[in-house]
């Protein structure tokens, strides 16, 4: 199956069409193919006893090939005389098939006389540029072409479908007396690329077919794959075509080019007729000094995507460069579709894989992945929340254990929350459960404030699935945790789902955040912990979490305010912005006499810990307070706790006095 690329960045119009045009003088057509690579798209629409006229069929030998398989009612025109005596020579033994001199923008034939007009290329030659002259031109081609025509015929053009040429077809041909349609050619293009410097066009073959009156207007494309898309309107049509050259422009400029530093390409491949991808292509480079081997396509299994390795863009150019691959295109499966098999990934994706290789790579495509499956989504829950939006939750399979998800669509690779499934036999059945024993690391490392602080209060605000909460709360017996959050939905999701239990010792408020810090403040609850574990909704900012107004000087005081003498905020941040996230540190620093901000490896998260009490932090005293909740989760059998040792875990460590 070919899948539709579809470029992620916008490209303005450039100027490459019109000098490519200009320099191109005969050796243009061999863009558009020969008949074997024309032939399965020819054949759909050319009966063998179709009457056919080939306009502008220069030196071709495309009337030829269709001649010897059966098509004999073909007649040639050119208005050169020299070609017509060459050709008339060369076919004298095909002696059905007529060569004449004749102008195509003023034929003799009569009305009505041909079932098939095939161009091949001479609509782009005819057609340079978008002046008055050459539209006068056209106009006198495509109404010879349509008087010649009989109703039911058909004009199949081969094209690369310049802007101005897109647009004079659809304007002449698109009312009710055409059925017009767009099919790419693959095989061409293919062709091309091997015969040529590397460099690719979209080839397409254009069908119109003529009819009395519709009652509607019938426009469709083939952008891959064999399955005919049905479009609305003109513009419709415009915006597939352009994606398609969009796109050819990045693969041809991948193919000669090696990108930058840390810079990266990303593509998403789509099924025709669908607006959800399949597939998401990341292409990153390395210098090819660096690279061991040439070319690979490394395949993400389902349910891995969010992982650090492959989710961002600082995992996959480490995955890159541990491959020592000069380019690595790394590929994720999409949630929402079916994949049969490893096998049927890689059929799939060959065609982009050959298209987004660099030049001068030749032989077979090697392509990696984790093992010898596409990993396993199972849709557990689907819904929408007028809060969050659209979310699923889906079990995967992450090194042979099942893990619960949940994950909130308007950001598909950000893992809302987490649980680690496990089965236990009760009465001899076997239940799947959620193991309350396995947090993510950030949430580990959120934990160590309960024991650092000697906690028996603690605000978390963001529930999401529960994980934290539940954790806490089966960590720590004696330890109070209100959750707050702003979604009703993910109250009924927790429960439901990831095993949320809520009683006098887990206590769910459903209320904004910042209303939930200003009434606690107000009425004088103190907590010895506040925790924020939220996400941001603008996908626009660079910060992920929390959302920027929770990180305002008037909610800051109010945590402040909230936390007793020996209190920890406890803050989950997630920024892609450096200024920002330095800002977001000075900020704090305004209503914090003590700071420590630790990241940590593979994880896009920073834990901020913040206080006003008088002993300030260090390395001894967070090592401690991890050291005792690894010590108290393995008492109460919670054994998969991931900061036994913080060296381990910890990228860099910034203590703020």
């Amino acid at each position: 199956m070919n899948l539709l690329p579809k470029s992620h960045k916008e490209f303005s119009e450039k100027d490459y069409w019109n000098k490519f045009f200009k320099k191109r003088g005969n050796k243009a057509f061999e863009w558009y193919g020969e008949y074997l690579e024309l032939c399965s798209h020819l054949h759909k629409y050319i009966k063998q006893s179709d009457v056919i006229l080939i306009p502008g069929c220069g030196n071709s030998s495309l009337s030829a090939d269709l001649y010897d398989v059966g098509y004999p009612n073909i007649t040639n025109i050119d208005v050169s005389e020299v070609v017509i005596k060459q050709m008339n020579a060369v076919n004298a033994h095909r002696t059905s098939m007529k060569f004449l001199y004749m102008d195509a923008l003023n034929t003799t034939f009569g009305n009505d006389e041909f079932n098939v007009v095939l161009d091949k290329g001479t609509l782009d030659a005819l057609m340079p540029d978008d002046s008055k002259e050459t539209n006068e031109r056209i106009d006198k081609y495509f109404d010879e072409i349509k008087r010649v025509l009989k109703i039911g015929g058909r004009f199949i053009c081969v094209s690369l479908l310049q802007s101005h040429i897109t647009d004079k077809l659809l304007t002449y041909f698109c009312d009710k007396t055409w059925m017009f349609r767009v099919v790419r050619c693959h095989e061409a293009e293919e062709k091309n690329a091997e015969n040529g410097d590397g460099m690719t066009l979209p080839v397409f073959v254009v069908i119109a077919t003529k009819f009395k009156e519709m009652p509607k207007l019938i426009l469709e494309v083939c952008m891959a794959g064999d399955k005919m898309q049905r479009l609305e309107t003109t513009e419709d049509l415009k915006a597939c075509v352009k994606s398609v050259q969009d796109t050819a422009f990045i693969t041809n400029g991948l193919s000669k080019t090696t990108l930058d530093g840390d810079d990266e390409v990303t593509l998403d491949l789509m099924q025709p007729g669908e607006d959800v991808p399949r597939y998401t292509l990341y292409i990153v480079d390395q210098k090819r000094s660096q690279a061991i081997n040439k070319y690979a396509v490394f395949i993400v299994p389902q349910g891995r995507e969010s992982e650090w390795l492959f989710g961002t863009p600082a995992g996959r150019r480490q995955l890159q460069d541990s491959a020592r691959f000069g380019r690595l295109v790394v590929a994720v499966l999409r949630r929402g579709h079916l994949f049969q098999s490893l096998d049927a990934v890689k059929e799939e994706l060959a065609h982009s894989a050959k298209m987004l290789a660099p030049y001068g790579f030749s032989g077979q495509i090697p392509f990696l992945s984790l093992g010898s499956d596409v990993g396993r989504r199972v849709r557990v829950r689907a819904g929408r929340s007028a809060v969050s939006g659209e979310f699923v939750v889906e079990d995967v399979d992450v090194d042979g254990a099942a893990h619960r998800r949940l994950v909130f669509l308007a950001n598909q690779f950000l893992v809302q929350s987490e649980a680690r499934l496990k089965t236990v036999k009760r009465k001899n059945k076997s239940k799947v459960v959620v193991d309350f024993g396995y947090v993510s690391l950030y949430h580990s490392f959120m934990c160590v404030a309960v024991p650092l602080g000697r906690s028996t209060s603690v605000a978390v605000l963001g529930l999401g699935g529960g994980s934290l909460c539940m954790f806490l709360k089966k960590c720590f017996d004696n330890l109070k945790i209100t959750a707050v959050d702003l979604d009703p939905a993910m109250l009924e999701v927790a429960k439901a789902d990831f095993g949320l239990e809520v009683d006098d010792r887990l206590e769910v408020q459903i209320k904004d955040g910042i209303d939930f810090l200003k009434d606690e403040a107000d009425s004088g609850h103190t907590y010895d912990a506040v925790m924020f574990d939220m996400d941001s909704k603008d996908s626009s900012l660079g910060l992920s979490c929390p959302p920027p107004h929770f990180l305002r000087a008037a909610p800051l005081a109010h945590v402040a305010a909230l936390l007793r003498t020996h209190g920890h905020f406890i803050l989950n941040l997630v920024c892609r912005d450096t200024q920002l996230q330095e800002s977001i540190i000075e900020t704090l620093k305004q209503h914090f006499k003590h700071l420590v901000t630790v990241k940590l490896y593979e994880e896009v998260n920073e834990i901020v810990f913040a206080t006003n009490s008088d002993n300030d932090y260090t390395l001894d005293n967070l090592e401690a307070a991890a050291k005792s909740l690894n010590q108290t989760a393995r008492q109460k059998n919670l054994v998969n706790l991931k900061c036994v040792d913080l060296k381990d875990f910890i990228q860099s460590i910034n203590i703020i006095s």
